[in-house]
């Protein structure tokens, strides 16, 4: 065994402080998350919890945040293994939104109310549907319980891009399905599919971790618009 005297170990932890002195800022910035995504981190680990032995993988959680406007980036993938989210643009139901204003007034868990529901989905297979490729959700809440019924999934739509909310301020609206532009659904497929968890509620979560505020608007007559859209 070799002995080390204190004038080594001293050595030793000199050495090392010079060499932790001279390491960039970035290698200790990238252990604190801006606020905004603090925030984010906190609500995909509460719903994580919440969720509990129903999820299959909890590594990346989808959080659809609907107290923004469409034309804000707002579903963020949330990875809890290392702390970062980034944001795309992501749909609402056009029940949610009769007055297509971009704002979604209110949820709905009514079959053809093609409205968005609120709460926690888990991501099923992948399949070839009406939109293409498509990742089936089933709702884990009383609040989205008819999502496997109502065909609530996860698609591409032309109408999600930055070029139709360049050209009329605002996304398109789905029949309550989250649509994401075709260039951005491959990356939702590849990190959201197979159990995960999807969470959708109008948290208003600013840029900088502030709260939005969201106007006020009146709640839509689901039942009126599901009897008029199953008659059509």
């Amino acid at each position: 065994m070799v002995s080390m005297n204190r004038r080594d170990l001293l050595a030793g932890a000199l050495a090392t402080g010079a060499t932790l002195a001279a390491a960039p800022a970035s290698v200790f910035a990238q252990a604190a998350p801006d606020p905004r995504t603090r925030r984010l981190l906190e609500v995909a680990q509460r719903e994580v919890a919440r969720a509990g032995a129903q999820l299959w993988r909890r590594d990346l959680v989808g959080i659809a945040d609907f107290g923004l406007h469409s034309s804000l980036p707002r579903f963020h993938f949330v990875n809890l293994d290392n702390g970062t989210a980034d944001s795309v643009l992501v749909t609402h139901g056009s029940g949610s939104d009769p007055e297509h204003d971009g704002w979604l007034n209110a949820y709905s868990n009514l079959h053809d109310s093609w409205a968005t529901s609120r709460g926690a989905y888990i991501t099923w297979e992948w399949y070839e549907g009406r939109f293409g490729t498509s990742v089936r959700l089933g709702g884990l809440d009383e609040t989205n319980s008819n999502a496997f019924p109502r065909a609530i999934v996860m698609h591409a739509a032309d109408y999600a891009t930055p070029e139709h909310v360049a050209r009329w301020g605002r996304l398109g609206r789905s029949n309550g399905c989250f649509a994401f532009g075709p260039d951005v659904f491959p990356r939702a497929l590849t990190r959201m599919m197979g159990g995960r968890l999807l969470f959708a509620d109008s948290l208003g979560i600013g840029p900088d971790g502030g709260s939005v505020a969201q106007p006020q608007q009146a709640t839509p007559d689901f039942r009126a618009m599901a009897a008029e859209n199953s008659a059509s």
